[in-house]
């Protein structure tokens, strides 16, 4: 066998920067983990004239990726170029001709991860995407091999930086979601344009590829519910401060039986749960399994380093399997059949937060309305809205299926003493769990 694995590298930007240095700098703890030694022989850029910041010698770097996916010297191919269209080609063609593949490409593993896996299959090659989800946490390793004999029933996760920064900072400091955005912006952690992160788009993302490696199914990106936390107001936070929960942008990926609900919306914690307590940018995933219990996996989600160390543990991996000859055997392709719960199936908390006419019986009118859809009701606060003829009701009700909360909402909105039904999300923790 050749004593050096030869990598090709697609995308030199943060990551892809991060990648070269840490194969660069930490040669001898590679060697000395896999017995062989790492080289980075070529790399995909687009503009071969721009300024990088670390030495690049002319020769690694070329613009055709095609030559870079052909060529019999590239036993690896690495992925940090990100998108769907041409990467999802790229790939493709790197597996037809047996390369080894390492991804850190969330959109391209959550659309078409079943059909690249299913390729890699076939050649009996690796694809590894660590990095796709929450950066340097090892999670998807985790559900891959660590939990192998186990059964997931529960996944919870904090899996977007941008969003628990924002949270965190409006919990911290009572102030306004668009105030916080824009600091977000300020500092880099969002984008100029921050639909994907503040809609929960690059959440559910994530969702639907742990979801796929967890329960084995072909989850696709339009089976996760998702909504975002742009209307999440400083009042609501407060509110479910004074009831015991914190507010998460939450992935939640659960399993009773063999029906599947998936979905990523703002969501109140229990103060007492682990992921209340994590700020900042960080990520944590926790992990419901019927052997082991509950687990809790955290750590930076984003950045240079922590993702390309996620990208280089997993070309390790690749290095290690070939040593052994055993590359092909750990991507393992959807394998179950998917059943995803209706709204009758989908059972939780609920925290609601209305509007009213402040006078009597409007609280007896509300509560007729939820007793008729089968919610009753775990906690509840009234108290004047503003200082005027408004009262504010907030709400915390027992386990109710989603079909019955959305039915409560309709018939709520239809009452005249209801001015508007303003916040409504899902509860986690606490009683009843």
């Amino acid at each position: 066998m050749n004593q050096t694995v030869r990598v090709g590298l697609m995308g030199l930007g943060t990551v892809g920067t991060g990648v070269v240095r840490i194969i660069q700098g930490h040669q001898q703890d590679l060697q000395n983990q896999t017995g062989l030694s790492i080289e980075v022989r070529r790399i995909l850029v687009q503009d071969t004239d721009k300024e990088r910041s670390i030495s690049i010698e002319k020769e690694l770097i070329t613009t055709d990726a095609m030559e870079l996916v052909a060529s019999p010297d590239i036993d690896v191919v690495v992925e940090v170029i990100g998108g769907i269209h041409p990467a999802k080609e790229f790939i493709l063609q790197a597996l037809e001709n047996g390369k080894h593949i390492v991804t850190a490409n969330k959109d391209l593993m959550a659309l078409h991860g079943a059909e690249i896996l299913k390729k890699a299959q076939e050649k009996s090659c690796d694809v590894f995407y660590e990095a796709s989800v929450a950066g340097g946490i090892p999670i998807l390793r985790a559900l891959v091999e660590g939990f192998s004999s186990d059964r997931i029933t529960k996944m919870m996760g904090i899996v977007n930086g941008t969003t628990n920064f924002i949270m965190t900072k409006m919990s911290q400091e009572g102030a306004d979601y668009a105030e916080v955005l824009k600091e977000a912006q300020e500092l880099g952690y969002a984008e100029a344009d921050p639909t994907a992160d503040v809609e929960g788009h690059d959440a559910a993302r994530k969702m639907a590829i742990l979801s796929t490696l967890g329960f084995h199914v072909d989850m696709r990106l339009e089976d996760v519910d998702s909504r975002g936390i742009s209307r999440v107001s400083a009042e609501d936070i407060s509110y479910a401060k004074k009831l015991g929960y914190e507010i998460k942008l939450l992935g939640i990926a659960k399993r009773d039986d063999n029906l599947i609900e998936v979905s990523v919306q703002p969501t109140l914690i229990h103060k007492s749960h682990p992921l209340a307590s994590v700020n900042g940018v960080f990520n944590a995933v926790y992990v419901y399994g019927e052997a082991v219990g509950e687990t809790m996996f955290y750590g930076p989600g984003a950045g240079e380093l922590p993702t390309a160390t996620a990208v280089v543990s997993d070309l390790v991996t690749v290095v290690k399997n070939m040593k052994l000859g055993v590359n092909g055997r750990g991507s393992v392709a959807p394998y179950q059949e998917k059943y995803l719960k209706t709204d009758e199936q989908i059972v939780s908390k609920y925290f609601l937060r209305l509007i009213v006419d402040d006078k009597r019986g409007v609280l007896a009118q509300i509560t007729r309305i939820l007793a008729e859809h089968d919610v009753s009701l775990e906690q509840v606060i009234q108290q004047p809205y503003r200082g005027g003829r408004e009262a504010e009701i907030i709400m915390v009700t027992h386990q109710a299926t989603r079909r019955n909360i959305v039915n409560v909402e309709k018939e709520l909105d239809k009452l005249d003493s209801v001015l508007q039904v303003k916040s409504l999300y899902r509860v986690e923790g606490g009683e009843e769990e």
